[in-house]
């Protein structure tokens, strides 16, 4: 197992909970984050936020050592930083960047959501992370993993999202750097859904000693965030988040809005039941 792990940290739900599960399993965590002209900057934010609170709240994680005996140890500042890609956002075409089309409503699956696709933003992100990872080894002379919260529930929409991609890309850049055997990947929730990664965290905030509600009230999954911050509920990426609060049986702290101002997380849990109905009575209909 390496020591070290690079952690490409959104902001959002799923990469705040892996870096939960990354501080738990490694001894030294790196976290980046980037700006790439995303309406949805708040993710930045709410980012950094996070870190602070993290970094603020000496945490006490369990390893096993080599005689399967487990010791205590103080957990060790997150390394962070933000990396900021200026002029990207004028050059790309989607409804995610600044510039681009108004952000679409409805559930994933739904064919407009294509408009959310940013053509290449993973391979990019990926690009940076890999040349921090393997700086990191070549550093301290030590294997570093990469952590990815790629996860089976993420869409078709988003092909840079999926294993092949990424085994595509791993190949590439152990074909072009030298010492590339010293980076890994750490991908714990392959196997598993939102819901699934929602789960994780409520057993890691307990595990680290943190509190859920401040754990997840610093993130941002919403793609059409209002200016003062708070989060729709009608963009399909709330409308996924709200669905894993829900099967999880617990309330979303993050402030949700709409038109009429901030509302309470009950009227955005009945638009996003009504929503799930609905493109489960169309699913079934398809089928017929």
């Amino acid at each position: 197992m390496a020591k070290h792990c690079v952690v490409s940290l959104s902001g959002g739900m799923d990469s705040s909970t892996l870096l939960l599960r990354a501080l738990k399993e490694y001894d030294t965590v790196t976290g980046i984050s980037f700006d790439y002209g995303q309406k949805h900057r708040v993710e930045l934010e709410r980012a950094q936020q996070l870190i602070d609170y993290v970094n603020s709240n000496p945490m006490r994680v369990f390893h096993p050592d080599h005689t399967g005996d487990r010791f205590e140890e103080l957990y060790s500042e997150v390394n962070y930083r933000q990396i900021k890609l200026d002029g990207l956002a004028d050059l790309l075409d989607s409804a995610l960047v600044e510039g681009g089309d108004d952000v679409p409503e409805g559930h994933y699956e739904n064919d407009n959501m294509k408009e959310t696709v940013v053509p290449n933003r993973n391979k990019i992100f990926a690009s940076i992370t890999q040349a921090v990872a393997l700086s990191v080894a070549n550093k301290t002379g030590e294997k570093c993993h990469i952590a990815l919260g790629i996860h089976a529930g993420d869409h078709a929409v988003y092909p840079d999202c999926r294993q092949e991609f990424r085994d595509a890309d791993d190949t590439a850049f152990r074909e072009g750097n030298w010492n590339a055997d010293m980076v890994g990947y750490f991908t714990p929730y392959l196997a598993t859904d939102k819901f699934g990664i929602l789960q994780d965290g409520e057993k890691l905030v307990d595990q680290l000693g943190l509190s859920f509600d401040e754990v997840y009230k610093r993130t941002n999954t919403s793609y059409k965030p209002y200016p003062s911050g708070n989060s729709d509920y009608k963009s399909a990426s709330s409308v996924e988040r709200i669905e894993a609060f829900i099967t999880l049986g617990r309330r979303d702290p993050v402030q949700y809005e709409d038109e009429t101002g901030e509302v309470d997380y009950e009227v955005a849990k009945a638009h996003v039941l009504k929503v799930l109905s609905e493109h489960n009575t169309a699913t079934i209909k398809g089928r017929d």
